[in-house]
């Protein structure tokens, strides 16, 4: 542990010995069935306001730290998310997309729902390529986008493909990061240069 935990623990083990006590000498004077009322009502309160505190410091910081923020023009900085990911909205033919950032990943991959929003037909497509995924082998069709844009990077005739199979979103592989000068990953934020 930290001396911000160790401090933190002492100082909550001070706090739990002075209730206690309180409810001790309490428990003398009025019984012990009227300080466990009391007890359970203060612990009632308790649990509500950690839940309350635990709430607010989530909603906070969702939305307390922008998707991404641009620096130099040339550069996009994404802070990593509450779950360890970094994610990224980008504007394929005008409609945003949110992709997870993948490096294990070949290519810009569409859910289907996603190919349909940018203008796409999954079910005309030619699902010829093959993809190993978490969940197995999965068909993939090859398709060329018109325009992607990232922040003020403007892409023309970017590849990807669209995964026949469920996915949860689309994700965002080499095959379009590697357009990019530089990524960095670095002290919880993912960093991509021009």
């Amino acid at each position: 542990m930290d001396e911000i935990e160790t401090g933190r623990l002492i100082y909550l083990i001070a706090l739990l010995a002075m209730v206690v006590g309180w409810f001790w000498v309490q428990a003398r004077g009025d019984g012990w069935n009227k300080t466990l009322q009391h007890a359970a009502v203060w612990g009632m309160i308790f649990v509500g306001g950690a839940a309350a505190v635990g709430l607010w410091q989530d909603i906070s910081r969702d939305t307390g730290s922008p998707q991404m923020v641009m620096a130099d023009g040339d550069q996009i900085v994404v802070p990593r998310a509450r779950d360890g990911h970094y994610y990224l909205t980008l504007e394929i033919n005008d409609t945003p997309i949110r992709f997870v950032v993948d490096t294990g990943a070949t290519d810009m991959v569409l859910t289907q729902a996603d190919a349909t929003r940018v203008g796409l037909d999954p079910e005309s497509l030619n699902y010829l390529g093959r993809a190993n995924t978490a969940n197995g082998e999965v068909r993939t069709a090859f398709v060329r986008l018109d325009e992607v844009v990232l922040g003020g990077v403007q892409d023309q005739n970017v590849p990807a493909v669209v995964n026949e199979g469920q996915m949860a979103g689309s994700l965002l592989g080499m095959g379009y990061l590697q357009r990019w000068g530089r990524i960095e990953i670095a002290g919880g934020e993912l960093i991509l240069t021009r």
